[in-house]
């Protein structure tokens, strides 16, 4: 199946992965840029640019600053999540203090759901 896909979005995207968050390029230069299975920064899906998308995965990670933990953030977030997952996508969450203050254990929880979502999709 193919992603709906707004072109409108590009020169936002662009913009984001120009000014990335430290946490945000951290994990992409640290950890995702070098990962086996091929992600992208700031991915158009739709209406939203996630903060990486693994294709062969189908798998969406977000990092989420102060925002996200409103109510009006934490529910945009779930109808987000709820639109991502119509497309057959996982969408993981972590804050950018686990980021900061767990990035191994974020590594693995995300090479663990990379390897869990290859099996499912082949």
């Amino acid at each position: 199946m193919s992603l709906p896909y707004n072109r409108d979005l590009i020169p936002r995207a662009r913009e984001l992965r120009k000014d990335a968050t430290k946490e945000e390029r951290r994990l992409w230069f640290v950890f995702l840029r070098a990962y086996p299975i091929r992600f992208q920064r700031q991915k158009t899906i739709g209406s939203f640019i996630v903060d990486f998308y693994c294709y062969q995965a189908k798998l969406v990670i977000e990092l989420d600053g102060s925002q996200h933990y409103t109510e009006q953030g934490t529910d945009y977030d779930l109808e987000r999540d709820a639109v991502l997952a119509a497309y057959g996508l996982q969408v993981l969450r972590f804050s950018n203090s686990d980021v900061a203050e767990h990035f191994e254990a974020v590594c693995e929880t995300i090479h663990r759901t990379v390897q869990s979502r290859l099996e499912k999709v082949k």
